[in-house]
């Protein structure tokens, strides 16, 4: 997907802040064109695009988000797995990078996106309230269902794929703007290798491993 080392999606962002600190500094002060100036830094900061190797090992689940563990436990999914499995949910603070990656490699097989509320994406109801895309991968060996979650700064989330695209392990797929949340939900007999407050990278940070 897209592989430049910022995203396209902050070029706008960063573009209007760089005319405004120019024109600030010309106009006004070049003193006042520090704040625009910073923005414009930190925007492109946000939209970063890290080069990343997978690890080669088809029982790995890696993680589809950079951020911090908030809870991982035992759900049943009635959206894509019709099953129990583990859900680790992940935050992504605003100096995390937000692009998201695949888990697995596999085949989109289902894809649904629902509009909803703008809630702190660190609440335990943003998964159910907010905004928010959910992808359904599988491959020969299991099936995994990821979920980006606007949070209350960020309004709009992005998607690079759509039904029937295959991914690589650890393939960048989307993103989520200005703060947000990600939550992976994967069959039973995986071993769960991460726990609450552990700091994760999206397609590095192994989540679990598929038992044989």
């Amino acid at each position: 997907m897209v592989k430049t080392p910022i995203v396209k999606e902050g070029y706008i962002y960063i573009a209007i802040l760089g005319l405004i600190t120019a024109l600030v500094a010309l106009a006004v002060n070049p003193y006042w064109s520090i704040i625009p100036g910073v923005l414009m830094t930190f925007v492109t900061f946000f939209f970063r695009n890290p080069n990343r190797k997978a690890p080669d090992d088809d029982s790995l689940i890696l993680s589809p988000a950079d951020g911090k563990v908030m809870s991982v436990c035992e759900v049943y999914d009635d959206q894509f797995l019709n099953d129990v499995g583990y859900k680790v949910t992940i935050f992504l603070s605003v100096f995390d990078v937000h692009i998201n990656r695949s888990p697995i490699s596999g085949e989109i097989i289902f894809q649904q996106y629902t509009c909803g509320r703008f809630r702190p994406a660190y609440k335990e109801s943003a998964g159910c309230e907010n905004e928010r895309h959910a992808i359904g991968l599988e491959n020969e060996k299991m099936k995994v269902l990821v979920t980006q979650i606007a949070g209350i700064l960020a309004r709009r989330i992005v998607s690079w794929v759509t039904l029937g695209s295959i991914l690589k392990r650890g393939e960048r797929y989307g993103l989520i703007k200005f703060g947000s949340c990600t939550e992976l939900i994967v069959p039973k007999n995986v071993d769960i290798l991460v726990k609450k407050g552990d700091r994760v990278k999206g397609g590095k940070t192994v989540i679990g491993r598929l038992l044989q």
